[in-house]
């Protein structure tokens, strides 16, 4: 195939990408270097593939998250489509089935006509006119990352994520866990492991006590705020993760009739409800002191572990010096970036911008002027922010309402406002689909 388009990085946002721009009439390359090369994080060939948490956060329009992901719905978004339809139970999130969401990525776009799925390592990017979407993600080689040094001007960043440990529910103790929600919110989605005071103290000197893996000379521990290890959580206080992983409040135990001292939930992580997660527990503890410290909670006593929690290191380029609105560089508009190597964080983030990577490289082939989503939308507020914040570090991203712009009115009531900001997101972007 002569491509229109080439897309390197077979993650959510170059998967997006290249199903944008071939849903667009342009032809597309999709370069994707697994299996000949993997990566510390992954573990199959599949495109799309979630090495993190299952979860791709909030529904609700009351909700950056959720606002985020209706956005992508209406723009015809397949990382959406088929997250819609491998949804596991998760409350008030939109979790996934990995395995059946990564398949059916994988299979829309093998299947479509304009696609051509290429699997080998770039290790330059390709200098033509032919437009070009780098979406190599957090783990980019290192053999592209000092190209992509080259092209941008700029040393690039990093942080390091986590992911977090998943458990077999056939191995949980069913008598020792209750199924509920926080708020009850979602119905009984989710198990919950209580901790009394005495239960909970111990699992916290275990934890601040135990072995990690150590990091190489050359690498400091830049830890993105949302990810940040449970275990370094639990060195900043012994009640800091009473108010965050851990928190109890909203939870109520059947055989109590009590809010527990502390609280760790599993998450649904298949469809079939064989396996969960362990939610907000990324860490980089090694293997051995993984499975000590966490059988110390209450009904994973025998907890059997069929992925461990890892630690990688993440790059990200400094979008605001290098970057455009439209996701172009500024010295080379043929050339579109796109997911976490923007410094977006979160699946949602990541596919919402290639999302629009896709677009621009499709129209940038036909001819077409590149656009800039509006700022009032969750996509255009994500794309402001990264290439014209001014804060004097430049950090990775999650959407939320305080990237949009302010409602002229004063609502006191925060669903409500959330609420009337998302209509007027969505509003905004259906002016904005009318011109595209």
């Amino acid at each position: 195939m002569k491509p229109d388009v080439v897309v390197i990085g077979g993650g959510l946002a170059g998967a997006e990408a290249a199903w944008q721009a071939a849903t667009k009439n342009s032809k597309v390359i999709l370069y994707e270097m697994r299996p000949k090369v993997m990566t510390p994080a992954h573990h199959t060939d599949q495109l799309a593939e979630l090495v993190c948490s299952n979860s791709l956060k909030a529904k609700a329009l009351d909700n950056a998250a959720g606002l985020l992901k209706e956005e992508m719905r209406r723009l015809g978004s397949l990382i959406v489509k088929c997250a819609d339809e491998t949804e596991v139970p998760a409350g008030g999130a939109l979790a996934v089935d990995r395995r059946g969401f990564a398949a059916c990525v994988t299979e829309a776009l093998s299947q479509h006509d304009n696609i051509e799925i290429v699997r080998e390592e770039v290790k330059t990017i390709p200098f033509s006119n032919i437009p070009v979407v780098i979406a190599t993600g957090p783990l980019t080689s290192d053999a592209l990352a000092d190209d992509i040094k080259e092209i941008t001007g700029e040393e690039a960043l990093y942080f390091f994520d986590a992911a977090a440990p998943i458990v077999t529910s056939e191995s949980i103790q069913s008598d020792k866990v209750f199924r509920a929600s926080r708020y009850d919110t979602g119905g009984d989605d989710y198990l919950n492991c209580p901790m009394d005071k005495e239960t909970y103290e111990k699992f916290w000197s275990a934890l601040v006590e135990a072995k990690v893996h150590p990091l190489k000379d050359f690498e400091e521990g830049q830890y993105f705020e949302g990810c940040v290890p449970v275990e370094e959580l639990a060195k900043r206080g012994k009640n800091t993760l009473l108010f965050g992983p851990l928190k109890p409040v909203g939870l109520i135990d059947p055989k109590t009739k009590e809010q527990p001292h502390a609280v760790v939930q599993l998450r649904q992580d298949d469809k079939e409800g064989n396996l969960y997660n362990l939610v907000g527990f990324q860490t980089r503890l090694t293997w051995p002191e993984q499975k000590r410290v966490f059988r110390m909670i209450s009904g994973l006593e025998e907890a059997e572990f069929v992925r461990y929690g890892v630690m990688h290191r993440n790059s990200f380029i400094e979008s605001r010096k290098c970057l455009d609105a439209s996701l172009a560089v500024k010295q080379a508009p043929h050339l579109f970036f796109a997911g976490q190597i923007t410094g977006v964080e979160g699946y949602m983030e990541s596919a919402s911008n290639g999302l629009i990577a896709g677009i621009n490289a499709a129209r940038a082939s036909q001819g077409l002027k590149a656009v800039v989503f509006p700022k009032e939308t969750a996509h255009g507020a994500l794309c402001h922010y990264i290439t014209s914040t001014v804060t004097k570090k430049f950090q990775p991203m999650n959407i939320n309402y305080g990237l949009l712009p302010n409602l002229d009115e004063k609502v006191k009531d925060k669903k409500k406002r959330r609420r009337m900001v998302s209509q007027k997101a969505l509003h905004a972007l259906e002016e904005f689909c009318e011109h595209l």
